[in-house]
């Protein structure tokens, strides 16, 4: 007999600009080697449909493909299965517009995520988002800011924001690498529990 539980659309960004720097100046951050591979790791473990680097300079996206290449079809294949089996739900993209497009999805929620209290009209909090994707079967596109966050014009373009990841009391600390607050936020809205 076949599995018929419902599995919600969910695809995920990873944005690299524009971000703000620790000045609050919007600017572009470089790709790292770890947000590729752990981000993919935690993505398919979640059933995440696409996972999008999304960076507007094509030497860093060039970068990422080099990676990709040699997990995917060079001597890391051979290397780690595993690796490459994660990988494949990568790509890149020029823009968030761009990745949104490629996914394909019509009528998704765009839905950023930040470390700051947000204000927006939307305001989701976990469960409220794991209802809409799980009950309401609402596909979803979340994003995910480096550096020090996503800018106040790309929040306010979203369907909605994430309530943040709160640190323990008193300190709240909310510094995390964006490594660990996607595998947390996917936790949250695509675990089994």
């Amino acid at each position: 007999m076949a599995d018929t539980t419902y599995v919600p659309r969910l695809a995920i960004g990873l944005v690299h600009y524009p971000i703000y720097d620790r000045l609050k100046k919007t600017v572009a951050t470089n790709v790292t080697n770890f947000d590729i591979h752990d981000i993919a790791r935690a993505a398919t473990v979640y059933g995440v449909e696409k996972y999008y680097i999304i960076h507007p300079m094509q030497e860093q996206l060039m970068f990422v493909e080099r990676v990709l290449d040699h997990w995917r079809t060079g001597q890391g294949a051979k290397f780690n299965p595993k690796r490459k089996t994660a990988l494949g739900p990568v790509k890149t993209a020029e823009s968030i517009e761009k990745a949104v497009a490629d996914w394909g999805v019509p009528d998704c929620l765009t839905i950023a995520t930040s470390a700051r209290n947000e204000e927006h009209p939307n305001k989701y909090t976990f469960a409220g988002l794991r209802h809409e994707m799980h009950v309401a079967q609402k596909p979803v596109f979340m994003l995910f800011g480096t550096g020090f966050g996503m800018t106040e014009d790309v929040l306010r373009s979203c369907s909605g924001v994430l309530e943040s990841i709160r640190g323990a009391p008193p300190a709240d600390y909310r510094h995390l690498s964006v490594r660990s607050a996607v595998s947390i936020c996917l936790d949250r809205v695509m675990g089994p529990w």
